[in-house]
């Protein structure tokens, strides 16, 4: 499998793996440095917590599900989000830490699982013609978008969240 998904297959194992490898990576935090600052942040020169991690990666897959929503309705969407420009990703990461602040750690983890399975679903819906076989966003296929808004920041997420737990000698 090529390192970027090209097909619903390779798009759905590269969420999944890197799904399971990164709930195994938060299962291991104790929920106590769970708000702790000592992640790398979004925006250079920031310090988050796990669970702003998760925020963000909440807060990133539920747009996913929202956009296509938006598609199946005929809905004008509005990328990345309403209220921000591409530019502006920093600022659109800080509003997923506040959107969800005061939710639990193991709460978050809950409603991350519930998103990747939404995405999951979303996708074994649809056929690889509807995912790579035409632009859906610019120059960019369905699927590609799906890829860039989940496992790839799962990615780079897991590697700060390792470094975290490597940091707090949880590793």
């Amino acid at each position: 499998m090529s390192s970027i998904p090209a097909s619903k297959k390779e798009l759905e194992s590269a969420i999944q793996d890197m799904f399971m490898k990164l709930m195994k990576d938060y299962r291991d935090i104790p929920i106590s440095l769970s708000r702790d600052l000592g992640v790398e942040g979004n925006i250079k020169g920031t310090s988050i917590s796990v669970c702003d991690t998760l925020a963000y990666l909440i807060g990133w897959g539920k747009l996913v599900v929202k956009w296509c929503d938006h598609y199946n309705d005929n809905q004008a969407i509005d990328f990345p989000e309403t209220g921000f420009k591409w530019n502006q990703l920093g600022l659109l990461a800080q509003h997923f830490h506040i959107e969800y602040k005061n939710w639990k750690y193991n709460d978050l983890l809950e409603e991350f699982e519930e998103v990747i399975s939404t995405i999951l679903a979303i996708i074994s819906r649809l056929s690889d013609d509807e995912l790579y076989g035409d632009d859906w966003y610019e120059n960019y296929t369905l699927g590609r978008m799906i890829q860039f808004n989940t496992s790839s920041p799962m990615k780079n997420i897991r590697t700060k969240v390792r470094r975290f737990r490597k940091q707090n000698a949880l590793a």
